[in-house]
């Protein structure tokens, strides 16, 4: 019986840091064969720098047509990184993705995200606020993760910024090794819930970034990606800094810290005031159905948002 596998999401999932002729690798690649004994069939829809909306409107539905047993839904990275960044409306996003795909059947497989500024090394006004935003984020994931039953990994707490050989010259992606490592925790995290998954991916001989080649990157690439957000990020990165620095002087960032945690447990009580719905069981086939409307609407700014939180 052949198991289908489709990877929603962004640079992340697409593969971007695992480079093979004619485009990127990445995790879901690599885990998918190990999806099952049998043949595995699998779909990478995932996109670069795609918001949770995009996900919704461009890769859910083809998802959905599909009708696969796993599905990764990995997003919320590229929204933090956006002046328009509105955490309530990014977790609606999530929660209608995984609402719709464990309605037609499949097993979502879900993950929290490392804090880029961390991961770049940023000062502390820049940094603080885009580690907010990240917290919420991450926090609505891990929420509505268990809500639906998801088959989650943290990948916030794998070794980033201790191990350099995880991530790509861009310090923001994994790096082959990277996403071998991605690709295993789930297979694992897959197996111990009772999953008849296939054996573990194969462990494939990688090479660490030369040195010198981060500075090589931001020189050839690296100043195009900045440019690229500039013009949208840059702005309100630039007063949330201000705001934030103000804050550092005044003492008072735990306020914010604060306010953060409030917005987004009301956030995640909201989205899982309904009867939780069960997880798919390990055999289970399941019959995809169609899945509630997404909800693509404006939303309301969280408090996080306002207070400068990522």
């Amino acid at each position: 019986m052949t198991v289908r596998f489709a990877a929603l999401g962004d640079s992340l999932t697409e593969g971007v840091g695992d480079p093979v002729p004619g485009g990127w690798r990445g995790w879901a690649a690599l885990l998918a064969p190990s999806l099952s004994p049998d043949a595995v069939e699998f779909r990478n829809l995932a996109d670069s720098g795609s918001l949770s909306r995009d996900l919704l409107v461009s890769q859910l539905p083809t998802a959905l047509a599909f009708r696969p047993r796993y599905a990764a839904v990995v997003v919320g990275g590229n929204d933090t990184l956006r002046a328009s960044f509105d955490l309530e409306l990014t977790a609606r996003h999530f929660a209608a993705a995984l609402s719709s795909l464990t309605s037609a059947g499949a097993v979502p497989l879900t993950a929290c995200l490392p804090d880029p500024g961390r991961l770049l090394g940023l000062p502390a006004p820049l940094a603080r606020p885009l580690a907010r935003r990240m917290r919420g984020v991450n926090a609505v994931v891990h929420g509505l993760s268990e809500h639906y039953g998801a088959v989650h990994q943290h990948l916030a707490d794998l070794p980033w910024t201790q191990d350099r050989s995880l991530l790509s010259v861009d310090r923001l992606h994994p790096s082959a090794a990277g996403h071998q490592l991605i690709a295993r925790g789930f297979h694992a995290l897959l197996a111990e819930a009772g999953h008849p998954v296939g054996a573990a991916p194969e462990e494939l001989a990688v090479r660490a970034p030369r040195p010198g080649a981060d500075l090589w990157w931001m020189l050839t690439r690296g100043t195009r990606w900045v440019a690229a957000r500039s013009t949208d990020l840059l702005p309100g990165l630039v007063a949330l800094a201000a705001l934030e620095a103000r804050h550092l002087l005044r003492g008072s960032t735990r306020r914010l810290d604060r306010d953060e945690a409030r917005a987004t447990a009301e956030i995640v009580a909201r989205l899982t005031a309904t009867e939780a719905r069960p997880a798919p069981t390990p055999a289970a086939s399941g019959t995809p159905a169609a899945g509630p409307a997404p909800d693509t609407g404006t939303g309301t700014a969280s408090q996080t948002a306002a207070h400068g939180g990522r």
